[in-house]
This record gives structure tokens, sequence and C-alpha cells, in this order.
């Protein structure tokens, strides 16, 4: 009877049904099936599955980063990336990666700085004569820091998900994050030389001074968050309160940028975006409870354990099979299918939590940048006018420094565990 669980959703799935209808169609076939538990324990573990206040987060963290964009804050952000990094080879290469390092201190998700700052991006890149396709390419991968470096919506998922400590994740994500941002920048370097790109900006100290000057407050953002946690003054539920706050003080009060409409829109956009979310979660907390009670993990940590025991063979195993997901199931949906699925398996071959979530998201980040279902390529498709297939091509060879930093993370736990070590344990 557990194969009907599995091969309901995936049938679902086949025929176009949105992710949380077939999560939660395919839970309430198989409790009818079975006969042991009345039909009402779906809707019941439904909605206890979105009754946590780490939740609470996610609409905060969306509203934050869709304020910053809305209010202008992405120009000001760009502009001092510009006369930080642009006098370099390739400057407007490396403006793209250091804007996406800030402005993940501020959205949360890649889809956010693709669509925000990337559109900025690609713009300045097209306008000083980059190949669009290296533009598009580059901006995709870039905007996978966003979700890494915190805060971090897969993050606060997953710890739900997970029984992590949503602080520790989003301090293991800090150095894999800066980590990911060097290797782009070195990617950059080298193709800059190799395609003998120019610089874009000299370099003026008054310049940066000036844009400094201008972008401080929103600078202000990640130091606000970062530092409110670990310092305990907030939780990352307050600190995602504090953010969005934040964002409409320097939009309506500080720069006046922000109207009553933009206001409203904003607001609108979250409220669509959080119901689809929870919803995912909802859908994902019966199928998770009814995967855990058929104990269906357990069997499937005897199998992967019945092939090896070794630690660094596991994990590969286990990334393989994220990046093939990635392809397929989009960022929230995977996280709240998969935790419960892979926790187990992770505790028995000795993963920490914190590491495996970062991992996991880090692997569902590379998802969003290969089709079929990769968000972000549909995003850039719209913004460039390039073709998905055009789109797809540009992203593929940013794909092998995102590998490389894949599997620094994996094999090298203290990347991730050094700073959450010194934080809080």
């Amino acid at each position: 009877m557990t194969a009907l669980l599995f091969l309901s959703f995936c049938g679902l799935l086949l025929a176009g049904i949105p992710v949380a209808v077939a999560l939660g169609g395919s839970s309430l076939l198989y409790v009818w099936t079975e006969g042991a538990l009345p039909p009402l324990v779906v809707l019941h573990r439904m909605a206890s599955g979105v009754e946590s206040f780490p939740l609470l987060a996610i609409p905060f963290f969306i509203m934050a980063g869709s304020l910053m964009n809305s209010a202008g804050i992405t120009e000001r952000i760009y502009s001092f990336a510009v006369a930080l990094v642009g006098w370099l080879r390739g400057g407007l290469g490396h403006v793209n990666v250091v804007g996406s390092v800030i402005f993940a201190g501020m959205s949360g998700t890649a889809v956010a700085d693709a669509g925000g700052i990337g559109n900025i991006e690609i713009r300045a890149m097209q306008d000083h004569k980059y190949p669009l396709p290296f533009a598009v390419g580059l901006t995709a991968a870039s905007s996978t820091i966003g979700p890494i470096i915190p805060p971090s919506l897969p993050m606060v998922i997953f710890g739900v998900m997970a029984n992590a400590s949503i602080g520790q994740l989003f301090a293991a994500g800090v150095i894999p994050g800066f980590l990911m941002a060097g290797i782009l920048m070195v990617w950059v370097a080298v193709e800059a030389r190799r395609k003998k790109f120019d610089r874009d900006a000299a370099f003026s100290l008054p310049r940066l001074g000036h844009s400094f000057k201008r972008a401080f407050l929103p600078l202000m953002t990640p130091v606000l968050l970062v530092g409110g946690m670990s310092t305990g003054a907030f939780t990352p539920t307050e600190a995602a309160i504090a953010a969005t706050f934040y964002a409409l003080f320097l939009g309506a009060v500080v720069y006046r940028s922000l109207s009553w409409r933009g206001f409203v829109r904003v607001s609108m956009e979250t409220l669509e975006t959080t119901a689809v979310v929870l919803l995912i979660v909802a859908g994902a907390s019966i199928f998770g409870w009814l995967v855990t009670t058929t104990r269906i993990t357990d069997g499937i940590a005897e199998f992967v354990l019945s092939i090896t025991r070794e630690k660094w063979l596991v994990l590969l195993l286990v990334n393989l099979f994220l990046l093939f997901i990635g392809c397929f199931l989009e960022t929230i949906a995977a996280i709240t299918i998969l935790v419960p699925v892979l926790m187990p398996l992770m505790t028995q071959v000795g993963v920490d939590p914190v590491h495996f979530g970062i991992i996991m998201v880090l692997n569902l980040m590379i998802g969003l940048l290969t089709p079929p279902v990769g968000m972000v390529l549909f995003i850039l498709t719209r913004v460039s006018g390039l073709t998905f297939e055009q789109t797809t091509r540009a992203t593929a060879p940013f794909l092998i420094p995102l590998f490389f930093c894949l599997g620094l993370v994996t094999f090298w736990e203290p990347l991730s565990m050094w700073l959450p070590t010194m934080m809080y344990r």
C-alpha cells in the first residue's frame, strides 16, 4: 500500500496538478484506501503543519526583498558595487557577483535576486558590449548565492521540517556563500582575460565614498539581521519582521521612493507568494507524516546502508539524487517532501542536520538553473529576451564553478560548521 502514496503523487504531478494539491490528494487517497485512519486526519495534519512560529518569517522575508526592489534600493546597491569592483578587468562581471552578495543579505531567495538586481545587471552588461549569453549565465549563477547567505527562505523551511536551529543554519551559510562568490569571481577573471574584456570604470576613491554613502543604510540590513541574531537580540522570525520594517522605513520615510500604490502591490504579491509556499508546506506535512509513520524512511536508509556505510559515498549518492530532483521539483516542495525521507539516513551516517541543510539548499539552488523546471531560467528568459534553450546553454558553463563549490561544502564540513559552532555551541 505504501507504493500507492508515491505512485499517486507522481501520477498527479505528471498530470499537471499543482504540487500542493498533488501532495494533499495522494495523502488523502492513501488514508481513504488504507481505512485505518479517518480522512479528517489529513486536514488536521495539514493545519498543524503550518502552525509554526518560525514559518512567520516567510512572508516577512518575501516582503522585505520586494520592498527593496520597489523602493529603488537595488539601484543604490548596484552603484556601490560598480564603484567597488568595476575597475577590475571584466568589471561588470565582478559587479554582478558582488551585487548578488549584498542583495543576498536582504532578499533570501534566488528568484528575487534574478528578477530584481539581475535585471539591472544584465542591462548594464549589454550596454557595455558584454555578450548577452555571458551576462545571463553569470546572473543566473550569482543569483544562487541569495539563499545561501542569510537570511534564507529555503533554510527557514528546512529548519522547520528537520527541527534544526534556523539561527545555526543562517550562520552555516555565511562562509559557503562567500566561497561561492569568490569562486565565481575567479571564473569571471579567467573569462575576462580569455575574452579580452575591458575595465568598465576607473577606480575613484571619491566615487566609492559617495556611492557607499548612498548605499550605507541598505548595506546595514544584513548587519542588522546577522548582528541581531548572533547577539540574541531577536530570533530569525523577529529578524524577518525587523528587516521588513527597516525596508519600509527606508522606502517610505528616508528615500520617499515607495508610493502607497507600490506598497499595496508589494503586499498583494507577498500574500500570493506566501499562500503558495504555505499550501505546499501544509500538503508536505501530511505527506511527510505518512512517509514517517509507514516506516518508508527506515526502508530507504536500510537500502542505502546495505550498499555502503561510507559517509562520503552516502553523501555523494544523496548529492546526485538531489541534483536530479532539483531538475523537476521547485525548491520549497523538494525540501518539504525530502527532508523527512533523507534525515534518518543522514543521522545514521553521522551527518549534522545543519551541515546537511547547507548541502541540500545548495543542491536545490543549482536545480534552479537546470531544465525542465529551472525557475531562474524562466525568469531570465523573460528578462533577457533569449529563448529558454538559449538561456539554458548560456547558464551551462557556470554550473562548473557551482559544482566545485558544492563538492567543497559537502566533503569539507568545517566550511559550513565552523561559524555556527563558534557562535552557538
